[in-house]
C-alpha cells in the first residue's frame, strides 16, 4: 500500500537511533529510497550523584518545582534514584511540588506512575514555550527548580530561568553518545558530503552534533547539505541547525517523526528542485529564507510568459486547466507557525511597512500550502495612511482610525494620494516575485472604496454603519466626492502594484454587503466601473464581497473578469446567475476547516462538482482563514483539491 504523499523515490537519509526501524518504513510507505543511519545511543548514568541529592532533598520538601524534559528521562530517574531511597517516598515528595512536563511523553511517563502534572507544556515544547507557559501560570523569583535534562544540558534555558529569580537544580539523567558502529553514519557523511541524498531528515538536535563531530570534513559536509533539503522535527533541532550556519528546509507544526516524514514527503520533489534551483542561481542554500529565492536569472518577459499559462491565470481567462487552482484568502496568517513567529517579534503594522518580512510569511504560506497563487502580506487600510486620516492597530480591538470622516468639511481634507508614499507594499512585490515560483501567480490587492470608505467613516469596525449611510444620505455630494478620491487613489495604488510584479489583482469588499439593490446602484456601482476601467487592461480583476447575493448582477456590471463570492451563496446558482462569460471564486465555509479532513473533503467535493467541470473555477473560501485553524486541515484541503480535479 502506498501513501498519496510520496517522495517520488528521492533518497532520504534519516539519523533516528532507537526508532530506526520505524522511520525506515515511514520512508519507504511514503515512496522514498530510505538510508537509515542511527547517530546515537542513550547511555544512562547509573551512577547519578546529582540525582540521589535531587531525591533526598525533594524528600526533605526543599523543591518548589519540578520540570520533567522526557518521558525516558522520567522513568530513568525513578528507577535511578530507586537505589537510594524508597519510590513510594520519592513519589509522595514529587507530587507536592509543581510538576511541569514538557509535552506529552513526560506526561505519558507520570500517567505510568499514577501521577498527573499541574502544568504541561503546549507544542511544539521549546524551552522558550517552557519559560512562556511558567511565567502565565507562576511567580518564578526565589522558586527552588529542579529539572530534569537529557543529553546535553541546555544553558540558555538554565540561565534564563535564573534571570527570572528561580533558584536551579541541574539533575542529569543519561547522556547521549555515538553508536557503537559508526560505519552507516560515516557512509551517510559520505554520501551527503558527495551530493548523492536528496533529503536528511534530522528527529532530534543531538543527530547534528554527532554528524559533524564524525564528519572528517565539516566544509565539505556543508556543501553537500547545500544540495540536500533538510527536514527539521521542531523548533529546538532548528536551532541547532542554525548554530552550525544551517536552515531547516521543512519543519512541521507538529513536532512528531511520522508528521515529518509525511509533510516532507508532501512537497519533497518541490524543494528539492527548489533548493537545487536556487543554488544554481548562486543562493548559498546552508543559510536561507523563502524570500532569498531566485528561480531565475532569465528575462522578466521570460518569467511573465510561463506564469501567463500558469493554471491560475488561464482559470481568470476561462481557459482550460489540467486542475482546478486553489489560494486562500488570509492563508498568510496567525493559523501559521511560522507567522506566529514572526509577528512574536514585531507589531502587524511593522510587518506590513517590512518588505522582507512581508514577502517571507508570503512565501511562507505558499510553500508550506502548496497554493497556486501568494497574496501578498499587506493591509486594505494601508492606503489610508497617505490620506490624511491617521491608523493605528490596537491589540485585541483591529484598526483604528484617528480622525474619523463625518462631514463634508472632512472629506475635503483628504490628501490627494501619493502612490510612492506605499514603497514598502510595491518591495514587497518584487522580492516577493523574484522568490515565487514563476508557475504560481502573485496577487496585488486593495480595498475596494466602499469598504475603506466605511473604515475611514465609522473610525473602525462596525454592525449598522450608521455613520456611513449617514453621510451617503445627508450629504450624497461629499459621499460621490469621497467615494471618487478613493476610486483614483485605489487605482493608482493597484497599477503602481501590478508595475512592479502583481500578475493579478483583488478588490476587497468585505462590508458592501449592507447594503441595498439601489443604494449599491447610486452610491457605489458608477465608481466601481470607473475603478475597474482604470486598472492595466491585460490584468485580471478578481471582485470580492461579503453577503453580495442580491448584489451578483450589479457586481457583474463593473466588469471583472472574476467575482469571489461568500459561503452563503450556492455557487452553481451563483455562476449561472452571473453567466458562465465571468469566472468564479470560492466558497468554502473557512469554519468548515475546523472539522475532520474527511468531512472537509466531503464539503470541498460538493463545491467542485457544482462548477461541472466548467472551465473558470478557482476554488478559495468564502472569507479568510481563521486564526485557530490547523495548519494540516488546511494542508488537506489544498491537495484533495488538486487531486480530485487532475484531469
Amino acid at each position: 500500500m502506498k501513501s498519496t504523499y510520496s517522495f517520488e523515490g528521492l533518497k532520504v537519509t534519516a539519523f533516528e537511533s532507537r526508532r530506526a526501524a520505524e522511520i525506515e518504513k515511514l520512508i519507504l510507505y511514503h515512496g522514498g529510497f530510505p538510508r537509515v543511519a542511527p547517530s546515537m545511543r542513550e547511555v544512562p548514568i547509573s551512577q547519578s550523584k546529582e540525582a540521589f541529592k535531587f531525591a533526598k532533598e525533594l524528600i526533605m520538601d526543599k523543591y518548589d518545582m519540578v520540570i520533567l524534559m522526557t518521558g525516558v528521562g522520567t522513568r530513568t530517574l525513578v528507577k535511578a534514584v530507586s537505589e537510594k531511597v524508597e519510590v513510594k517516598d520519592f513519589l509522595s515528595a514529587l507530587k507536592k511540588t509543581t510538576i511541569v512536563a514538557r509535552g506529552p511523553k513526560p506526561v505519558a511517563a507520570l500517567r505510568e506512575l499514577k501521577l498527573k502534572p499541574n502544568i504541561t507544556v503546549p507544542e511544539p515544547n521549546t524551552w522558550r514555550n517552557i519559560l512562556t507557559t511558567l511565567e502565565n501560570e507562576t511567580d518564578l523569583k526565589g522558586k527552588m527548580i529542579a529539572v530534569q535534562e537529557y543529553g546535553i544540558s541546555n544553558k540558555e534555558f538554565i540561565a534564563a530561568l535564573r534571570k527570572k529569580g528561580a533558584k536551579v537544580t541541574k539533575v542529569p539523567i543519561y547522556k547521549w553518545a555515538l553508536p557503537e558502529d559508526i560505519s552507516p553514519l560515516k557512509d551517510a557523511i559520505k554520501s551527503i558530503s558527495d551530493s548523492k541524498e536528496d533529503i536528511a531528515l534530522f528527529t532530534s538536535s543531538q543527530q547534528i552534533y554527532h554528524l559533524f563531530d564524525v564528519a572528517p570534513s565539516k566544509k565539505k559536509l556543508k556543501e553537500g547539505l547545500k544540495n540536500t533539503v533538510i527536514g527539521s522535527i521542531g523548533p529546538t533541532t532548528t536551532e541547532t541547525l542554525e548554530r552550525f550556519g544551517l536552515s531547516a528546509d521543512y519543519e512541521p507544526d507538529s513536532p512528531k517523526m511520522g508528521n515529518l516524514v509525511r509533510e516532507t514527503a508532501r512537497i519533497g520533489s518541490m524543494l528539492v528542485n527548489k533548493k537545487r534551483t536556487a543554488l544554481n542561481n548562486g543562493v548559498d542554500t546552508n543559510k536561507w529564507r523563502a524570500a532569498d529565492m531566485i528561480w531565475s536569472k532569465g528575462s522578466e518577459k521570460k518569467r511573465k510568459e510561463i506564469t501567463k499559462n500558469s493554471v491560475f491565470m488561464k482559470a481568470c481567462r476561462l481557459e482550460k486547466t489540467d486542475y482546478t487552482p486553489v489560494w486562500l484568502m488570509r492563508q498568510a496568517g496567525r493559523y501559521m507557525r511560522e507567522y506566529r513567529e514572526i509577528r512574536a517579534e514585531t507589531s502587524f503594522l511593522d510587518l506590513c511597512k517590512t518588505p522582507e518580512l512581508s514577502a517571507e510569511v508570503t512565501l511562507s504560506a505558499v510553500d508550506r500550502l502548496n497554493v497556486d497563487a501568494a497574496i501578498i502580506f499587506a493591509d486594505i487600510l494601508l492606503i489610508v495612511e497617505p490620506l490624511g486620516v491617521g491608523l493605528e492597530f490596537s491589540k485585541g480591538e483591529g484598526p483604528r482610525i484617528k480622525r474619523a470622516v463625518r462631514s463634508g468639511k472632512a472629506v475635503d481634507r483628504i490628501k490627494e494620494f501619493d502612490p510612492d508614499s506605499l514603497n514598502y507594499v510595491y518591495d514587497a512585490l518584487k522580492i516577493t516575485r523574484r522568490a515565487l515560483d514563476p508557475n504560481k501567480a502573485l496577487i496585488g490587492f486593495a480595498g475596494a472604496p466602499f469598504t475603506v470608505a466605511s473604515y475611514m467613516i465609522e473610525g473602525g469596525g462596525s454592525r449598522n454603519y450608521e455613520n456611513t449611510k449617514g453621510l451617503m444620505y445627508k450629504d450624497p455630494g461629499a459621499w460621490h466626492v469621497m467615494m471618487e478620491k478613493l476610486s483614483n487613489a485605489t487605482a493608482s495604488y493597484l497599477n503602481k502594484q501590478i508595475k512592479v510584479g502583481a500578475d493579478v489583482v483583488q478588490l476587497f469588499d468585505s462590508w458592501v454587503g449592507c447594503l441595498s439593490r439601489d443604494d449599491y446602484k447610486e452610491f457605489v456601482l458608477p465608481h466601481m466601473k470607473k475603478l475597474i476601467s482604470d486598472i492595466q487592461k491585460d490584468t485580471p480583476v478578481i471582485h470580492f464581497g461579503t453577503g453580495t447575493a442580491a448584489l451578483l448582477d450589479l457586481i457583474k456590471e463593473s466588469r471583472s473578469q472574476v467575482i469571489g463570492i461568500d459561503w452563503r451563496v450556492d455557487l452553481a446558482k451563483a455562476w449561472r446567475q452571473l453567466g458562465y462569460d465571468t469566472a468564479i471564486q470560492g466558497n468554502m465555509d473557512p469554519v468548515l476547516l475546523f472539522s475532520s479532513p474527511s468531512e472537509i473533503r466531503k464539503r470541498a467535493k460538493i463545491i467542485l462538482d457544482k462548477t461541472k467541470g466548467r472551465p473558470g473555477h478557482i476554488f478559495n473560501l468564502g472569507h479568510g482563514i481563521l486564526p485557530k485553524t490547523p495548519v494540516e486541515n488546511v494542508m488537506a484541503l489544498v491537495d484533495f483539491v488538486h487531486e480530485y480535479t487532475q484531469k
